[in-house]
């Protein structure tokens, strides 16, 4: 998730207002795709006189989006609901907390910085209720309701984070017409994937683009393709062992997942420009090698926003498409995981309000009035998928409910000068023709100088 976020327009602090009778984006009662229901229900809960304060990541477009959500709590309760944001608002959120003076709902997307507010004593619990609501209620419930479980200042483990708003990684993205014209038929397996590959290289064409350049954040890109590697050929909870540093870098299972990577990115029959080009290539041009004529690849794995860097003119569904990055059919066990990133909602100051406030998330409502604008997909198993806006959002909440198990980002779960540091760095060492195994001591070595 941090990774998406260096992608935002950076815009300075806001502070907006959801006044009661705000202008609703969808009329109440006039599109079937909504549970309407929800919105009477919410009419009796009364909060008229009470202010809720949102703290979250979201600016620009998604401030925009979210605030049309918060119109109908607001509208329903007559509570008035303040959201803000800030360009750095991680530190934001720690100086707000530190200083006494927290707004009643914290949202972030980091799962490690919800672990140091927790363990600080500053997020209220939700309740067992609340995580058996997840387990009942999202597709791979108890994957869902273990990310939203922490340690406190006491010491005990608590539900504290609501799942909301979730982005898919995983994704390979293809032009159907060239695969179409080529005689290739989405992959179902790795086993499958690996014939495809074989079979693209025997036509003269390159199976992959891709690019690791992303200025600071150079490198990025691969430990994506890592971490799903690592989900399809090791039990979830190796992965959770992994990113807790339970497991070294140097486990073989990690060095396994790094070298499968490798093989591929170094292999200039693989990749298009070959292994020199893959550290090189701006993560956000790699794509466009699907939609050149003839191709230049003919498959990129990312996450569900790239699609924001295809070249102009390309349309989604029809020029471009995507499948999830396929499991092994000779490893049935794992089930059909999937990595995801996305954006937690805490308590950081208890009011009736507040308690609302996660009571609305538990309803279909506030999952349909985002998922039939732009940028959302739930695991929620009951809010109407034909509620999504698109499509392609559509398709990516099939992949998200369809999963038997999910992780979030492993970065984004490891200590920054690791997941957001050597881990990077190390992709970089990789590709430049670094064996797996030393890459991966590298990484180690730097996890184990932290104090």
């Amino acid at each position: 998730m941090k990774k998406m976020l260096l992608l935002g327009v950076a815009f300075g602090a806001l502070a907006l207002n959801t006044p009661a009778h705000a202008e609703l984006k969808f009329k109440p009662g006039e599109d079937s795709r909504f549970h309407w229901a929800n919105f009477e229900d919410l009419k009796k809960v009364d909060l008229k006189g009470e202010t809720l304060t949102i703290f979250g990541p979201w600016r620009g477009e998604d401030e925009t989006l979210v605030r049309s959500v918060l119109d109908y709590f607001s509208e329903a309760t007559g509570a008035e609901v303040k959201y803000s944001s800030s360009e750095n608002y991680e530190q934001q959120i720690v100086i707000d907390t530190q200083a006494g003076s927290p707004p009643n709902i914290a949202v972030l997307p980091q799962p490690g910085l919800i672990q140091d507010l927790a363990s600080k004593g500053v997020l209220t619990p939700l309740g067992d209720d609340v995580a058996a609501w997840i387990k009942e209620n999202y597709a791979a419930g108890d994957s869902w309701a273990k990310l939203g479980t922490y340690t406190g200042k006491d010491g005990k483990s608590g539900f504290y984070a609501f799942p909301y708003k979730i982005d898919v990684k995983g994704l390979v993205w293809y032009s159907p017409d060239n695969f179409k014209e080529a005689g290739y038929t989405v992959p179902k397996s790795q086993e499958e994937l690996a014939e495809l590959e074989k079979k693209i290289i025997a036509d003269g064409g390159k199976p992959w683009c891709i690019g690791l350049g992303s200025g600071g954040a150079t490198g990025w890109p691969a430990t994506d393709w890592v971490e799903d590697i690592m989900l399809r050929t090791q039990p979830p909870e190796v992965y959770d062992k992994w990113v807790k540093n339970e497991i070294p870098f140097t486990d073989p299972a990690v060095v396994n997942a790094i070298d499968i990577f490798g093989k591929i990115a170094t292999d200039d029959k693989m990749v298009d420009g070959g292994a020199k080009a893959v550290a090189a290539t701006d993560f956000r041009d790699s794509p466009k090698g699907l939609f050149t004529v003839p191709p230049k690849c003919y498959m990129h794995h990312q996450a569900s926003f790239i699609p924001s860097f295809f070249p102009e003119g390309v349309k989604l569904g029809q020029d471009a498409d995507f499948f999830p990055y396929p499991p092994y059919a000779s490893k049935p066990e794992l089930g059909t995981p999937l990595e995801v990133a996305g954006t937690l909602v805490m308590i950081t100051k208890d009011s009736k309000a507040s308690r609302e406030f996660i009571k609305f998330l538990e309803m279909p409502l506030a999952h349909e009035l985002w998922m039939a604008q732009k940028s959302f997909v739930t695991p929620f198993k009951g809010a109407n998928k034909d509620a999504y806006g698109s499509d392609a959002l559509k398709k990516q909440g099939e992949i998200l409910v369809g999963a038997t198990s999910v992780r979030f980002d492993g970065s984004d779960l490891m200590p920054g000068k690791v997941g957001a540091g050597s881990f990077w760095t190390g992709m970089i060492d990789l590709v430049g023709g670094k064996s797996a195994q030393d890459v991966a001591a590298d990484i180690q070595k730097s996890w184990d100088a932290i104090k």
